[in-house]
């Protein structure tokens, strides 16, 4: 893998981690259209996933230190800080659950164009059918929502399926208010991403494969592209244009279909 290729991997992951349109299902469909193979080698992934947590950390950090202060603020009853971190908890659980049974699954499935390009389309029209609904909004977000939005991030899990999509679709259609869903989403994904790479790093192989400058750079790229679009995408959930999404969505959805006849 040449420099100018991480670096366009990078940037497909930053970009792709926040915007509602799958980072699993276009780094996958890059690698495919770029000629880029690194079966045996996780520590590229696991670097461009790392770029992204901590551009996270970054845009959000004001959001993260009043929440981390609050979790030991203790004062005889659950404060607004740890009730907001125990709803994280709650939708972190389905994930885990996908992810100690059927990671394996799911990592075979990622080299499956024709699953991705399904899961892209169900992308398209999940992201659609939650432009054109308009149920009443919420002022918080319940700990049923947080369980519910919790199980859209674990079928997210599938290639091609965006987790952020699917999370601040199904925030938005349990009638929950789009700045506060945004914010969520990208919140109670910082433990998944972090408990996979983890993983990763337990059960991978990291010799070799990844020269170190090509590394950097799909991090470096990775990581500003990643605040730029975790700022956008706030503001795009704000504005409600997730039609656009939608819409791009199935044009790549076909696009990884067609990769099958190339």
């Amino acid at each position: 893998m040449t420099t100018l290729q991480s670096i366009v991997l990078g940037v497909v992951q930053g970009l792709t981690e926040f915007l509602p349109v799958s980072s699993s299902g276009h780094l996958q469909l890059a690698k495919e259209l770029m000629g880029v193979e690194l079966p045996e080698n996780l520590t590229f992934d696991v670097a461009l996933h790392a770029a992204t947590v901590l551009s996270t950390i970054v845009v959000l950090w004001r959001e993260i230190w009043r929440l981390l202060k609050g979790a030991f603020r203790f004062s005889g009853s659950i404060n607004e800080e740890q009730s907001y971190l125990l709803k994280i908890v709650i939708s972190m659980i389905p994930i885990a659950i996908v992810g100690f049974c059927f990671k394996d699954f799911i990592d075979e499935m990622s080299n499956n164009m024709w699953v991705v390009g399904a899961m892209l389309l169900c992308t398209s029209a999940l992201l659609a059918f939650a432009y054109f609904a308009k149920p009443r909004q919420k002022a918080d977000i319940s700990y049923r929502d947080a369980a519910i939005i919790g199980v859209a991030q674990a079928f997210a899990s599938m290639p091609g399926l965006s987790r952020s999509g699917s999370t601040i679709a199904a925030g938005l259609l349990l009638g929950n208010k789009k700045e506060s869903v945004a914010q969520f989403s990208f919140l109670m994904v910082l433990p998944p991403i972090l408990g996979n790479a983890l993983l990763d790093i337990v059960k991978g192989d990291f010799g070799g494969g990844v020269e170190l400058l090509p590394l950097m750079a799909g991090f470096v790229a990775a990581f500003v592209t990643g605040c730029l679009a975790c700022k956008f995408m706030i503001e795009i959930v704000k504005r409600g244009k997730l039609i656009w999404f939608a819409l791009y969505c199935a044009v790549a959805g076909a696009v990884a279909m067609m990769t099958n006849f190339i």
